[in-house]
């Protein structure tokens, strides 16, 4: 089969396509076509290693998407050749990883594609949407009319943050770095998409909260850049929730004291198996309903591994980006 595999550390370039063997489904396993993978940027903090819990290479990157199964291992009963699947199942990428023409889950980490869902839509689930639940309903615990902030809201883990506040009857505010982005984000269910390019836009925010009071929650895509200004914006007693950084930063610990403020960190392979099903069944629900609709902004072909990785970090994020083996 092809698969893109990671030699050594580094920049997109390491990213190879390469003809190796197709793997096969041991005890408790489903191998699985994949017919579209996501990329996410936690993707590209791996490829680079810069980045908490890291595979051995060579590996085959990509944690999430979305396929048929395709072979059974032994002790498989809860799947079927043929099943439409979504998965999150080759954890921080790893020798079987989804960035491939067949991919090898354990049976647990697997889920069922819902039949209005395309393959695309599907691989959308996997990280993006587990992470937003993750972040907004597990972390932050929210309280009916509350305001919450999605910085870099229209990404994929951004657009399905705002879907699931707006269906979980939140009040919601959304940045953005385009006009496009602006768009999406109130296409997705913003009360008000703030364009973090404008000198005054924290301003902008601050008064719509409740006229200066702040966000109840603010959901953080890129805290080196903006965790200590949150901590200025958040409302008293609000928390905020890091879901992506790409660097070091220094907050003000008093602004923490003085808000009562919490802030929690989403790493989503923390997660159990059992706490991973209770996180899809409920997304699988608001998808069923018409709630949950995942944005696609850009499909590649699986040889352009490495442009896709250039767009997944490129400003102006729009919608998830998935490679199509």
């Amino acid at each position: 089969m092809r698969a893109i595999r990671v030699h050594q550390f580094g920049d997109p370039s390491v990213l190879r396509l390469e003809e190796v063997p197709t793997p096969e489904a041991g005890a408790g396993q489903v191998q699985i076509r994949v017919q579209a993978a996501g990329v996410n940027p936690v993707d590209t903090y791996i490829r680079n290693g810069r980045y908490g819990a890291l595979p051995t290479p060579p590996f085959i990157p990509g944690s999430d998407g979305a396929g048929t199964i395709a072979g059974l291992g032994a002790g498989v009963t809860r799947w079927k050749v043929g099943d439409r699947v979504f998965f999150h199942g080759t954890t921080l990428g790893g020798p079987y990883g989804a960035y491939a023409e067949v991919a090898v889950c354990d049976q647990d980490t697997v889920y069922r594609l819902p039949a209005k869902m395309g393959f695309a839509e599907g691989a959308a689930l996997g990280v993006p949407y587990a992470t937003a639940y993750q972040a907004l309903m597990v972390k932050a615990r929210p309280k009916p009319n509350e305001i919450v902030l999605v910085h870099g809201a229209s990404g994929g883990v951004g657009t399905a943050a705002l879907q699931l506040a707006r269906w979980k009857g939140l009040r919601v505010i959304g940045t953005a770095g385009s006009p496009d982005g602006l768009e999406l984000v109130k296409a997705n269910g913003a009360h008000l998409a703030v364009s973090h390019k404008e000198a005054l836009y924290v301003d902008q925010i601050r008064e719509a909260a409740d006229h200066g009071r702040g966000p109840d929650i603010i959901l953080e895509m890129l805290a080196n850049v903006n965790l200590d200004q949150d901590l200025d914006l958040v409302a008293r007693g609000g928390r905020i929730v890091v879901i992506g950084s790409r660097g070091r930063t220094e907050i003000d610990p008093r602004k923490i004291m003085a808000k009562d403020a919490s802030i929690f960190g989403v790493f989503l392979w923390n997660q159990s198996n059992e706490e991973l099903a209770a996180i899809y069944a409920d997304l699988t629900a608001g998808v069923e309903q018409g709630a949950l609709v995942p944005v696609i902004g850009q499909e590649f072909p699986l040889a352009e591994a490495s442009r896709a990785h250039d767009a997944v970090l490129a400003p102006g994020a729009y919608g998830k980006i998935v490679l199509v083996p």
